[in-house]
């Protein structure tokens, strides 16, 4: 079975970059893989995006497989 959380991360991204009519959305980084932290080999499917406000607040969006089905 197929996973999508490359292309749900990407469309999370971009709608994060296009879309804020309140204007609370300061920056976004790009999209992040689960990497190993030495080795650098993928880990799992999951992605991780990091958002800030317009006060400076962090925030961290994941996408990764339920799994619960």
């Amino acid at each position: 079975m197929l996973a999508y959380c490359d292309k749900i991360a990407d469309l999370i991204h971009k709608s994060l970059l296009k879309f804020d009519p309140d204007g609370i959305v300061g920056f976004v980084n790009g999209v992040s893989m689960d990497l190993h932290p030495s080795d650098g080999y993928l880990v799992s499917t999951k992605k991780t995006i990091k958002v800030s406000d317009m006060n400076g607040n962090w925030y961290k969006v994941t996408i990764e497989e339920a799994n619960d089905n």
